[in-house]
């Protein structure tokens, strides 16, 4: 059973940054696109960014422009770089495969707040 550990989250001041990291337990990155997804408190989890295998990446439109994701095969990790926060993408962040077919973790906890 591959296991997804997800880190990098915290609190951070509106238009700040972070990058969080996903590591996988098993070599999976090099079969499967990847993707992070995030929930926000009463809200479903949606999809936020997705990764192919061979690097084609895609973003929900809210964002573009200020998120990249980012992977590395070899160390079978995944990142997401997130730039100019906003309250709004305060959430737990996951990542998993995509379409979703791993168990989920335990996500990291990213908090936007002045």
């Amino acid at each position: 059973q591959v296991q997804l550990v997800e880190s990098g989250g915290g609190l951070v001041q509106p238009g700040g940054s972070l990058r969080l990291s996903c590591a996988a337990s098993g070599s999976i990155f090099s079969v499967y696109a990847m993707g992070w997804y995030r929930q926000a408190p009463g809200k479903q989890r949606e999809l936020v960014a997705t990764i192919t295998k061979l690097g084609n990446t895609n973003y929900r439109d809210s964002v573009k422009g200020r998120f990249t994701i980012s992977r590395d095969n070899a160390k079978n990790t995944v990142y997401l770089q997130m730039n100019s926060l906003k309250p709004e993408d305060t959430a737990v962040y996951y990542c998993n495969t995509f379409p979703s077919t791993l168990t989920w973790g335990q996500g990291t906890q990213v908090t936007v707040s002045s």
